[in-house]
């Protein structure tokens, strides 16, 4: 068993200082709680509706102000953090980019956003189309951003990697609040996995982070209005008892892989 706590803020537009400042206040709250694994929204730092311009000059590198905070957050709270932000990469590209520290505060890995949602093509530059999957001292973690859930395949393949859990840092927006209901739950259910989607809430988002069972079931949610920090133990064996009673991802290695099915038909459009 181990504990997780999403962060569900509302960030100030342009104000990287700010919501930095909050952002620690609700991580001392989880460490308080002796929780694991602390994750926060995407773009939590910047806020979404923003120019280039201004995402420019927000932008940070890996050892910017943002992660080296983070770090030293992980190490008080004893605790992984996975902290979104805005990446300043090479050439002054800019990434929707996603940070995992480890409890001693060491940084593991970035994962950069490679499908981005409409306005975002024209700010930022999509990372590789590659999901890797962090050990942890949670356990196994994979990592996706918002829009790249709405498709099936990135799930499924972290969880043929061996993930267990897999976090989704979002902006997601009101208007597409059913899709956040159904896509995280079916996710969750087709690759029999943990799912743990941490949303912004206030300037047309939807809220409702939530903690997503591997049978589907919704063990968590928060509002779909106000700023929450939402705690919730997981517990793994459930997560392969759920494998052993719904065998999906082996059934897929057996049937519908080369060893089995020769050649899945796509239909043409």
């Amino acid at each position: 068993m181990f504990q997780v706590a999403a962060i569900q803020l509302t960030p100030i537009m342009n104000d990287v200082d700010a919501n930095l400042k909050r952002g620690v206040e609700f991580i001392r709250k989880a460490a308080e709680e002796e929780v694991d694994l602390i994750v926060l929204p995407e773009l939590w730092t910047t806020g979404y509706y923003l120019s280039k311009n201004a995402f420019e000059i927000l932008a940070e590198t890996r050892e910017g102000k943002t992660v080296s905070v983070m770090q030293e957050e992980a190490k008080k709270a004893k605790a992984s953090i996975i902290c979104p932000f805005v990446e300043k990469g090479k050439e002054g590209k800019l990434h929707i980019s996603v940070a995992l520290i480890d409890h001693e505060g060491q940084l593991r890995g970035i994962v950069r956003k490679s499908l981005l949602w409409g306005r975002e093509a024209k700010i930022f530059t999509p990372g590789e189309i590659q999901y890797p999957v962090f050990n942890t001292n949670v356990g196994k973690i994979g990592i996706l951003i918002c829009y790249e859930m709405e498709f099936p395949e990135p799930s499924r393949l972290l969880a043929l990697e061996g993930a267990e859990i897999i976090v989704c840092p979002s902006v997601w927006s009101l208007g597409a609040s059913h899709r956040w209901d159904i896509q995280l739950p079916a996710r969750s259910l087709d690759n029999t996995v943990y799912v743990l989607g941490v949303n912004t809430v206030g300037n047309h988002s939807c809220g409702k982070s939530k903690l997503v069972s591997p049978l589907g079931d919704i063990l968590a949610e928060a509002s779909d209005r106000k700023e929450e920090l939402m705690i919730r133990a997981i517990d793994k064996e459930a997560l392969y008892w759920a494998r052993e009673e719904i065998p999906y991802l082996q059934d897929y290695r057996d049937k519908l892989t080369p060893g089995g099915v020769k050649k899945i038909p796509v239909p043409e459009l």
